[in-house]
């Protein structure tokens, strides 16, 4: 049976590649004519559809939305109870389905006929309601649903998804979106934590484990027990970084320890990191040297703004 299940699975996965590849060969001008439209909208752009193909606007939808596209979905048959409201003019309405007949569909589609809102129309047929009243008509090409009967939406909804996030990676690649600004959208979660920058994460101002070069080693001590770091960063008379005293240093130091200044004790020209980098930079750094922190420095001689701690990348799930 194991093996009547492998070829099942194989088998679908083959056809829905199929299916990918008939897509990605029919794509035409209207394609362009669509990005067009949505780089152009002045409003939101909205995404419907009914059954499956509601449930992939919806993911289209938050795709757009997290790639800075602003975008919503609206559900046809809660758009004929007062949800049409949520489309006006200056937006641009995608919908969805793989008949162009569905029913819900129509008062959205009258909507935005009446009130000259652009809509783009991706349906299986070219001659179905949908595509005919669409301003660009994107249709998918026949292929062999996966599941054997043709009845269930798998290599239809599979396309529509690809179409879908065709459409999001065009649409970023015009505004030259970047991972920088993929974080602005998606704060949370790993992969917010991986798009971190440093200045997100230092510690800053008073809570800087700083002495002069000149400071006495019993001075330096307290400094480095009371900002809880293990370290102290040692810094010149402008304020540049010059040093660092870390645990190891103390050790190599330990005869005649408190009669030394900062400077005998510390190791010069420590390892920085700037606060715009990547936390997981930092944290790359850090396991490379086997540290546990960095001061962050921006430009040479500058003083120190901050200071990362490997714990604080942990705590946001690098590391």
């Amino acid at each position: 049976m194991t093996r009547s299940f492998l070829e099942t699975a194989r088998r679908v996965i083959r056809i829905e590649t199929d299916a990918l590849a008939a897509l990605g060969n029919s794509l035409d001008a209207r394609f362009d004519r669509a990005i067009e439209l949505l780089i152009n909208a002045k409003g939101r752009i909205i995404v419907c559809g009914m059954g499956k193909s509601g449930h992939i606007a919806r993911k289209i939808a938050a795709t757009l939305a997290s790639t800075g596209t602003p975008a919503h979905f609206v559900h046809p048959a809660e758009a004929s109870h007062g949800d049409l409201g949520m489309m006006g003019v200056g937006d641009v309405v995608i919908v969805l389905s793989n008949s162009g007949e569905t029913p819900e569909l129509a008062d959205v589609i009258a909507y935005t006929r009446r009130f000259g809102i652009p809509m783009i129309g991706v349906a299986s047929r070219e001659d179905s309601t949908l595509l005919r009243q669409s301003d660009v008509a994107l249709v998918l090409p026949r292929a062999e649903e996966a599941c054997g009967t043709g009845v269930v939406p798998t290599s239809s909804t599979t396309m529509t998804l690809a179409l879908g996030d065709a459409i999001a990676v065009a649409l970023m690649e015009h505004r030259a979106f970047t991972p920088e600004h993929f974080r602005e959208f998606h704060p949370g979660g790993k992969l917010g934590a991986q798009l971190s920058r440093v200045g997100d994460l230092m510690h800053h101002g008073a809570a800087l484990p700083l002495v002069q070069a000149q400071t006495p080693m019993p001075d330096a001590l307290i400094e480095i027990s009371q900002k809880g770091f293990g370290v102290a960063g040692v810094v010149d008379a402008a304020g540049a970084l010059v040093g660092i005293i870390t645990d190891g240093d103390l050790r190599r130091h330990m005869d005649g320890l408190l009669s030394h200044k900062a400077a005998d004790v510390m190791t010069a020209a420590p390892t920085t990191i700037q606060s715009d980098a990547l936390a997981q930079q930092a944290v790359g750094i850090m396991n490379a040297r086997k540290i546990t922190c960095l001061f962050v420095v921006d430009g040479a001689g500058a003083a120190p703004s901050g200071l990362i701690h490997i714990h604080d990348c942990l705590r946001v799930g690098l590391g």
